[in-house]
């Protein structure tokens, strides 16, 4: 997909592709707010404002308008705009020009029984606003239940009220819409299905929408095909079919005795693509740069433990620094190799805070600026360390901070370190 630069001047419409209620925007803010945040929902809001009542396609627009509605910049609009693209709240179309023309689709948010029963949305909300908020919204939204078994039914049927007539005028009417979740293939699906035993399962198991839950359900929980192979065997009955609420059950009850009675919380696998630095340095700083960008968090944890798997205090700490902080993925990364070389190879929980709000506070959002911001208060701290000591300061330090990084200013250990962090990318 082609890297589009977002101008103020750029125009749009919106085009709404469904019915939407007052019910919608309770949901919007009640199950999506949590989970794509405020200024999605606030954007999505807007949009459905930029409609006229009565008509389905709105005027043009610039993007300045909707930076003054919204009070924030493009990219933050920008990328309000990929999660409501990723949660299936709107389609985006483009058409180059002078200025540039978009067009946004609106479509419905799901229902509360939809959204319940979804097998991502429904762990990351549960993940992202806790067991007693969850609980009051599972309340909220229960099916009232009355019993009728003492009454007598007594409602009339179609054609008891209504006759038959020979005239027909039809038309395509608008209906509520809505758009599927829609990712990439996190399963081998042949793979799978060959590694399990033959006459496991009949021919026509693996349709769409098991293949779907399926790839849903290895997204959530990050696992590999293999492991989804396991975790199968324990959720196929006796007809040679998949158990829809077993699988889901296996999988979970899989992923919490892995990581310690815990359910995984949906974070940026890696760099947003605005905030990446431009492609072409092929020094060996760019390329570092490149890999912090394209690694998430938690791969590049892993690098560090020699790709075992980090314990859950360290797990916790990257969760805090990204969900709770509000950190850049690639900002998380040069912060971990910061530290990890500045204190023994150990993620110190007060000094990773003390780092993280600073950053936070200096609105520190892509490697470029975090190395350099990294390497400014280190510089700061040694020379003060200095006066105050009268004595030389040693002190352990990435190799990234030397603007150069030529092979003749490297010890081996050092050059040792550079390449194990390059590895990942060549």
């Amino acid at each position: 997909m082609a890297i589009v630069t977002l101008l103020p001047a750029d125009k749009y419409i919106v085009v709404n592709k469904t019915i939407l209620t007052e019910q919608d925007r309770k949901n919007l803010v009640s199950f999506y707010e949590p989970i794509i945040g405020s200024t999605a929902v606030s954007l999505y809001l807007t949009l459905w404002r930029d409609l006229d009542r009565y008509s389905f396609v709105s005027v043009d627009y610039t993007h300045h308008h909707l930076m003054t509605l919204l009070k924030t910049n493009l990219d933050s609009i920008k990328l309000a705009r990929k999660s409501l693209e990723a949660v299936g709240l709107i389609r985006t179309f483009f058409l180059a020009g002078e200025p540039n023309n978009y067009v946004y689709e609106l479509y419905s948010p799901m229902s509360p029984k939809e959204f319940f029963a979804n097998p991502i949305f429904n762990v990351v909300l549960y993940n992202n606003i806790g067991a007693m908020e969850y609980d009051l919204l599972k309340k909220e939204y229960a099916t009232i239940t009355f019993s009728t078994k003492d009454y007598q039914e007594i409602t009339c049927m179609f054609d008891e009220v209504f006759k038959s007539s020979n005239q027909s005028v039809g038309f395509e009417a608008i209906g509520k819409e809505q758009l599927p979740l829609n990712m990439q293939d996190q399963v081998d699906f042949d793979l799978l299905i060959s590694s399990l035993p033959k006459g496991l399962v009949n021919e026509k198991t693996f349709n769409k929408r098991i293949k779907s839950l399926i790839n849903n359900l290895a997204f959530v929980y990050n696992l590999d095909t293999l492991k989804m192979v396991e975790i199968l065997r324990m959720a196929i009955n006796e007809n040679g079919s998949i158990d829809k609420d077993a699988l889901r059950i296996q999988t979970r009850k899989y992923y919490q005795y892995n990581n310690h009675g815990k359910l995984p919380t949906l974070i940026y696998r890696s760099q947003p693509e605005y905030l990446k630095s431009p492609a072409g340095d092929t020094s060996k700083k760019g390329r570092i740069i490149e890999v912090f960008e394209n690694t998430s968090p938690y791969d590049f944890l892993k690098s560090k433990y020699n790709n075992g798997n980090p314990t859950a205090r360290d797990l916790k700490l990257l969760e805090y620094l990204l969900v709770d902080v509000e950190l850049k993925p690639a900002v998380v990364n040069v912060l971990i190799d910061y530290v990890l070389k500045k204190n023994n190879n150990k993620l110190n929980t007060s000094f990773v805070e003390t780092i993280a709000g600073q950053w936070k506070r200096l609105q520190i959002e892509t490697a470029k600026d975090a190395m350099e911001v990294a390497e400014k208060e280190h510089k700061k701290y040694t020379n003060k360390l200095k006066k105050e000591t009268n004595k030389p300061v040693s002190t352990e330090v990435p190799v990234w901070f030397d603007e150069k990084i030529s092979k003749e200013n490297l010890t081996v250990n050092e050059e040792e370190e550079l390449e194990s962090i390059l590895k990942k990318y060549e």
